[in-house]
């Protein structure tokens, strides 16, 4: 059968991990035949990549059509280069892939399978053009990573002087510890006002996060990442973001917990976790999700579904604060 006449000639799938991505160039929609490169995840990959396909496909970068998956930051680096050289790029949900190579039987194997599968799902399903966030955007992403990065540093010092402390180490050990668990701490202080001076000056981006703060239990850091999120990506409905953070119900078909209902966990990790305690607070104190909990918990669920119900809850929430650029206004909660 046919496939119906896409603006794009060339597609490509692309499954990108830390150090590599592999490429996958549909050659054939209908036979399904593809041609195959692995290249390094660094800018002389990304010039590879560019140099690959001159050579084998097209000069003509306006006719191809790039498929990606969101994974956590391993695409981002290529995403952006190849929207700089002006190559049309989507950026998919995993989740979407997920159920597409579901629906054709496949089972994911190794990283060369993924990317034809993407290539395909690109080919049969025409996915959006991504466009990048604003700079103002980006630069607060790129902060908020540090500041991830600063505060692990600080944990393994944490560590280290509980250790210290109790094994007894020389003075010298000790006094480094002290040292850079205060250069660390200052760090962290000085980037989160820079952060903080940083919101201030991009209205948009103030604005956000004043909002998601009217929110029950939605705090600074929260509503930041919430923010940044929300502008990175193209979500167009609330359960797309749910998906995106992993916070979908999805039913075990196998092992001990057969039968059994759970969150799927299928995204972005950190974001995932920093919702925790949020949503533990949001059960008592948000309105919402208070009677939410009460609702599920009288149908007999236990109280950890509860807890990933109140995550999910919480990003929907977020998601009709930002795009409705409204202030929180508790309602009554819909069942689950």
């Amino acid at each position: 059968m046919d496939h119906p006449t896409l603006p794009y000639t060339h597609i490509i799938g692309i499954d990108a991990a830390s150090q590599k991505f592999d490429v996958s160039w549909l050659k054939d929609r209908n036979k399904h035949t593809y041609r195959s490169k692995v290249l390094e995840n660094n800018p002389a990959g990304c010039l590879k990549l560019l140099e690959w396909i001159r050579k084998n496909i097209t000069t003509n970068l306006t006719t191809v059509h790039i498929i990606m998956e969101a994974t956590g930051v391993y695409h981002e680096l290529l995403a952006y280069f190849l929207h700089d050289q002006g190559v049309a790029v989507s950026i998919v949900n995993p989740a979407y892939i997920h159920s597409y190579a579901q629906s054709l039987g496949a089972v994911h194997k190794t990283d060369k399978g993924d990317s034809q599968i993407i290539a395909r799902f690109g080919a049969e399903r025409n996915p959006a053009i991504w466009q990048p966030e604003p700079k103002s955007v980006r630069e607060l992403k790129a902060k908020l990573n540090r500041l991830d990065a600063l505060k692990a540093d600080l944990q393994r010092e944490d560590n280290r002087l509980h250790v210290a402390q109790i094994s007894g180490v020389p003075d010298e050990v000790m006094l480094s510890i002290h040292q850079i668990r205060q250069a660390l701490t200052q760090s962290i202080a000085d980037l989160e006002h820079d952060m903080d001076d940083h919101i201030n000056r991009h209205p948009d981006l103030k604005n956000d996060v004043a909002l998601l703060q009217t929110i029950a239990c939605v705090g600074r850091e929260t509503s930041m990442r919430m923010a940044v999120l929300y502008r990175s990506k193209q979500f167009t409905k609330a359960s797309q973001m749910a998906a995106f953070l992993g916070l979908v119900p999805r039913k075990r078909e196998s092992g001990q917990y057969k039968g059994k209902v759970t969150l799927s966990k299928r995204g972005n990790n950190a974001m995932r976790a920093l919702l925790y305690f949020p949503a533990i607070n949001a059960c008592r104190f948000n309105p919402d999700i208070k009677l939410l909990r009460e609702r599920m918990l009288a149908r007999g669920k236990v109280k950890m579904q509860t807890v990933g119900a109140a995550m999910r809850k919480l990003v929907h929430i977020c998601f009709g604060v930002l795009k409705h650029q409204s202030v929180y206004e508790a309602r009554v909660a819909e069942p689950v």
